[in-house]
């Protein structure tokens, strides 16, 4: 059984890979926060658009769709600034200076506590919109 969310702040999950974004959504959850789920960039503008306490944006790179994760970012940055960005890929050749200002990168694959570790980094940073 799943704990509540003891933040609130929650965090959007775009990843094209089921099972990546499924388990990454479970160590989010798990370690306190609500989390929303989207396969691509159109769902996780609805889901911005829907939900207004999702203040940290988690995205892969390489997603199918209308734009991959770094144009999502910059999207975001743009038309919700107070969202913080994180930015993951395993591409090797990934520039860490095509993301916004601001961004934290995490190199995939990545571990349970990097994960919560870099949300309570930026959750600390946070105040309500």
């Amino acid at each position: 059984m799943m704990q509540e969310s003891t933040s609130p702040f929650a965090v959007l999950v775009v990843e094209d890979q089921a099972l990546i974004r499924m388990g990454a959504a479970t160590v989010i959850h798990d370690a306190g926060f609500e989390v929303y789920e989207a396969g691509d960039a159109d769902e996780a503008i609805s889901m911005l658009e829907l939900h207004n306490n999702i203040r940290v944006l988690f995205t892969d790179v390489s997603m199918p769709g209308s734009m991959d994760g770094i144009k999502l970012a910059h999207f975001v940055r743009g038309r919700w600034p107070p969202i913080m960005v994180i930015v993951a890929t395993g591409l090797p050749d990934f520039q860490c200076t095509d993301m916004p200002s601001d961004s934290i990168f995490f190199s995939k694959p990545y571990s349970p506590e990097h994960l919560t570790g870099g949300l309570r980094q930026v959750m600390s940073q946070l105040q309500p919109r």
